[in-house]
């Protein structure tokens, strides 16, 4: 014989959402210090050493040099080459590529961070 626990479908879906576990304080922990070494990997003096060919460890490269543009700011693409040529000498693909993973926003030859 079954039966249907009406307890666990009154549960609310956005207390179950919200629910911080430990589990995903670990995962976050995690994550902060895998950022970490790939950054401590790929930057020396502040310079990009080179461009990191696995895609998961460029978006963070990628997001690391974003972080010298300033939010809601237009930019040309000359003042973006500027920014990007003080990480690496290949602005031109980081650019591009600053584009492709959404980090920067490209419209009418403006940027946007």
């Amino acid at each position: 014989m079954y039966f249907i626990n009406k307890e666990l479908f009154e549960v609310n879906i956005i207390d179950i959402l919200s629910e911080k576990t430990s589990e995903s304080e670990l995962q976050k922990e995690r994550d902060d210090a895998y950022r970490k070494k790939v950054i401590d990997a790929f930057f020396e003096y502040g310079k990009l050493k080179s461009i990191p060919s696995q895609r998961k460890k460029e978006k963070i490269v990628l997001e690391e040099i974003g972080k010298a543009f300033k939010k809601g700011k237009k930019y040309t693409e000359k003042e973006v080459n500027l920014i990007i040529a003080d990480f690496h000498d290949d602005f031109c693909t980081i650019r591009r590529d600053m584009v492709a993973e959404e980090i920067l926003e490209r419209k009418d030859g403006v940027y946007y961070y």
